[in-house]
C-alpha cells in the first residue's frame, strides 16, 4: 500500500462521509459510576460500543476507524484497573479477531509494544497477521500509545536508517509515523464530553474535523454516529483555501 500525502502539502479528496475516523472512547468510568457499578463494567460495555461501530463503518464502506483504546498516560491509573484493562484486550484479540477476519477487517495496532508482556505482544502480533490479507475496513487501535512519542519515535527511527542527516521534510518522517498506511483522519470524535485531543494522532490531525459529544462511550450507538457524521457533513472543508476558491471549484468539477 502506497503513502498517503500530507494534507498540508495537498489538499485530499472531500467526500460527503469521511474516508477515515479517529476516536477517542471516552467516559467508561462514569458511564460505570452513575450506574453503581465498578469502572472495569463500563469498559465491558464499552466493547459493545466498538463492536457496533465497526459494523456501521463497514456498513457505511468507511475505509478506515482509528480507535484510543489506552494512552501512554494511562499507565497512570489504579493499577487494578490497568490490569483488567490488559486482560480485557487479551481477551478480546482471543476472541473478537476471527469475526474480524470474517468480515474481511484489516487489524492493525499501534503503539508501543515493549511495556506489555510477551504472550500479549505474541497475540497482537498473531492478530495482525491473521487479517493482513483482508481488503476491507482498516480497525487500527491505538495501545500505549502518545502522538509525542509516535513523532519522537520516527525521528529516531529515521536518524538510524539515513545516519547523521542536517534536515528532514515531511515527506523523510511520514514512512515512520505510525500510520503511513492510511489517508489522515477527515473526522475525529471524542466521546464523554472532554474537548481535547490528548495527545492523540498530535501529527495525523492537523486539519482533520473535531466533533465531541457528552454522550459516554458505553452509550455511543448507531444514531449518536449518525449525529457525528451528519455534523462533517455540514463542515467547510478549506485546507488553507478561501469559500469562494471552494465555489469555483464546486462550480468546475
Amino acid at each position: 500500500m502506497g503513502l498517503f500525502s500530507s494534507s498540508t502539502k495537498q489538499v485530499p479528496p472531500i467526500q460527503d462521509l469521511p474516508q477515515h475516523v479517529a476516536v477517542i472512547m471516552d467516559g467508561n468510568g462514569r458511564w460505570a459510576k452513575k450506574r453503581f457499578l465498578p469502572r472495569v463494567a463500563g469498559h465491558q460495555r464499552g466493547l459493545e460500543s466498538v463492536r457496533a461501530l465497526v459494523k456501521a463503518c463497514v456498513r457505511l464502506d468507511i475505509q478506515y476507524l482509528t480507535l484510543f483504546a489506552f494512552s501512554s498516560e494511562n499507565w497512570r491509573r489504579p493499577p487494578e484497573e490497568v490490569t483488567f484493562l490488559m486482560s480485557l484486550f487479551l481477551e478480546a484479540l482471543d476472541r473478537e479477531v476471527r469475526k474480524l477476519h470474517e468480515a474481511n477487517v484489516v487489524l492493525k495496532l499501534i503503539g508501543d509494544r515493549s511495556s506489555f508482556n510477551p504472550t500479549l505482544q505474541q497475540k497482537m502480533l498473531e492478530a495482525e497477521q491473521q487479517t493482513a490479507s483482508n481488503t476491507g475496513l482498516t480497525l487500527t487501535i491505538a495501545v500505549n500509545y502518545g502522538g509525542r512519542w509516535d513523532v519522537v519515535h520516527a525521528v529516531n527511527q529515521l536518524l538510524k536508517d539515513k545516519g547523521a542527516i542536517t534536515e528532514i521534510t515531511e515527506s523523510d518522517l511520514t514512512p515512520y509515523l505510525s500510520m503511513p498506511y492510511a489517508p489522515e483522519p477527515d473526522l475525529f470524535i471524542r466521546t464523554g464530553g472532554e474537548t481535547r485531543i490528548s495527545n492523540f494522532l498530535l501529527w495525523q490531525l492537523a486539519y482533520t474535523e473535531l466533533y465531541f459529544t457528552p454522550t459516554l462511550w458505553p452509550d455511543f450507538d448507531d444514531a449518536a454516529f449518525e449525529a457525528a457524521l451528519t455534523s462533517y457533513h455540514q463542515r467547510e472543508r478549506r485546507f488553507g483555501r478561501t469559500s469562494e476558491q471552494l465555489s469555483t471549484d464546486c462550480g468546475t468539477s
